[in-house]
């Protein structure tokens, strides 16, 4: 069984920093790209950041320059260190993987449960 599980969520205050986590588990043989993606109350999921296998990012607009999207292959874990936060950055963030489970030739998407980011004063 194949699960995502994110971690390091919680209340921080504007301009303050936070560390997510992000752990695939089970039986997996690979996992190409990996990536984090939040939805705010009333809006729709939205990508932060992406990273390939070989370390290649891609970052949102609102987020270049205060987010950095690193991997520890591994550990098959990817992380999204946060730093001058925003109220605009509340929301959940959700993992993302595309990986191949052992014994399967297809790679296919996963999804963390997500994990809360509040960002206020």
């Amino acid at each position: 069984q194949v699960q995502l599980v994110e971690s390091g969520g919680g209340l921080v205050q504007p301009g303050g920093s936070l560390r997510l986590s992000c752990a695939a588990s089970g039986s997996i043989s690979g996992i190409s790209d990996m990536g984090w993606y939040r939805q705010a109350p009333g809006k729709q999921r939205e990508l932060v950041a992406t990273i390939t296998s070989g370390g290649t990012t891609n970052y949102a607009d609102s987020v270049k320059g205060r987010f950095t999207i690193s991997r520890d292959n591994a550990k098959n874990t990817v992380y999204l260190q946060m730093n001058s936060l925003k109220p605009e950055d509340t929301a959940v963030y959700y993992c993302n993987a595309h990986l191949r489970p052992r014994g399967s030739i297809w790679y296919s998407d996963y999804w963390g449960q997500g994990t809360q980011v509040t960002v206020s004063s």
